[in-house]
């Protein structure tokens, strides 16, 4: 479930973009055109995976939350009343609470849920269903309801806060990921490979000289060609991306076989956070996540991201495919498992083999690397790794201790490649 915020206008906002006397409001019907492109394109997508929803279930989610100004939070609406009603229901699945704008909404059914039930028998018991189910997600903090509100009177409820990782996916891609990828954002991949000849789905995908403007949107000039080489956040072409900057959040929930779901400390397509030593329900990005970039020989706050980059655009390639391809034309991604136990222990001075099973839907020829992760869990030490097909042995000194991570990543070899993964954790004693 995500939460849009209507306007923009924290102080850091203010300084960016300077004063504002109106809202940037494209209104409560600019999803409609995109579902009615799903709907067209369905019948081809849903060929290729099991679980795609139709058209009109999707419609039957969408609901209007707190639209009023930015972080109201006084008045029950459709979209906080539905918030409100799956945290209090009686399927005890996570809840991810997408904040894409500012946490109003949410804030809203929480509060309304507070209002409901605090000072009654219930209330502990409801506190405790809700912050069990709640986990939000959030893309920096665009209004102040998560600080004012949530916080103090939700203080066990989790958060996941990307503040630094996501730019790599935002306007200021071209500084974040190393020039050798930027292909991968530039028009000749994101309009030959994506955006055109897809489908009218991903035609409606918003880029850089692309002759679109959203209505209400009197700062979407990014469509207009004449701007391209003064825009504000660079030079840019024809096609090139302009900003997908939320979609950590979402790849977060992507299973790709990296355990990250579970574990956002251990790092996946949504990027790597951890445990506020303050704040034990806080999971956070920024100075202390830092993995180490080998295009810069530097650690890098963005790259726990950024080494996620090139699997992930291959990854939307090929599906843009999916929406114009039968089955037997398109690429899949390749399966893989563990042979054995993921989670294992092994002593110091040891010698172990890993192993994975891989296997191709489409009969594509697979690579498998093996490496470790080597800014995740405890392990401090050298470890040696010997790797042949599926298999890697890995040789562990004798003064090793700790969580080690070597991650297993299979590609197939195909126009656009998809990557699948296994993590195994060795506990070394």
């Amino acid at each position: 479930m995500q939460e849009m915020g209507k306007a923009l206008s924290l102080p850091r906002k203010k300084r960016i973009y300077g004063a504002k006397t109106d809202l940037r409001w494209p209104g409560t019907e600019w999803m409609n055109p995109l579902l009615d492109a799903y709907g067209e394109v369905y019948p081809k997508l849903s060929q290729h995976a099991e679980g795609f929803p139709t058209a009109d279930h999707l419609r039957s989610l969408i609901r209007v939350g707190n639209i009023e100004f930015e972080g109201e939070m006084e008045m029950d609406t459709p979209g906080s009343d539905f918030i409100k009603e799956k945290l209090l229901d009686g399927d005890m699945e996570p809840i991810y609470l997408q904040v894409w704008g500012g946490t109003n909404t949410i804030a809203r059914a929480l509060k309304s849920i507070e209002d409901q039930y605090k000072g009654t028998p219930e209330w502990e018991a409801i506190y405790q269903k809700v912050v069990d189910k709640a986990i939000l997600y959030a893309i920096l903090d665009q209004d102040a309801t998560y600080r004012k509100y949530i916080a103090p009177n939700w203080p066990d409820l989790r958060i996941f806060y990307n503040a630094s990782q996501f730019w790599c996916f935002a306007y200021l891609w071209k500084r974040a990921v190393p020039e050798s990828q930027h292909y991968l954002f530039e028009g000749g991949f994101m309009g030959a490979e994506i955006i055109n000849n897809h489908g009218p789905l991903l035609k409606q995908y918003y880029s850089y000289g692309d002759g679109q403007k959203q209505a209400g949107d009197e700062e979407h000039i990014h469509g207009d060609s004449a701007k391209l080489g003064n825009a504000q956040w660079g030079t840019f072409g024809v096609y090139d991306f302009i900003s997908e900057g939320d979609s950590p959040a979402y790849l977060h929930l992507i299973d790709v076989g990296l355990d990250n779901l579970n574990h956002p400390e251990w790092g996946g397509w949504g990027g790597r956070l951890v445990q506020s030593p303050e704040q034990p329900n806080r999971w956070e990005d920024g100075a202390g996540v830092l993995d180490f970039n080998p295009f810069t020989d530097t650690l890098d706050a963005t790259y726990p991201q950024i080494r996620w980059v090139e699997a992930i655009q291959q990854d939307f390639a090929a599906r843009a495919d999916w929406c114009v391809k039968d089955y037997a034309d398109a690429n899949h991604a390749p399966m893989v498992k563990a042979k054995g136990q993921a989670t294992r222990s092994a002593k110091a001075g040891e010698s172990i083999v890993l192993e994975v099973e891989a296997s191709d839907p489409d009969g594509n020829e697979l690579e498998t690397k093996f490496w470790i992760y080597q800014e995740v869990g405890s392990y401090q030490g050298e470890a040696g790794l010997s790797a042949a097909g599926n298999q890697v042995t890995v040789q562990l000194p004798a003064n090793a201790t700790g969580q080690l991570h070597v991650i297993a990543e299979v590609k197939d070899k195909a126009e656009h490649p998809m990557t699948r993964y296994v993590r195994f954790v060795v506990e070394v004693e």
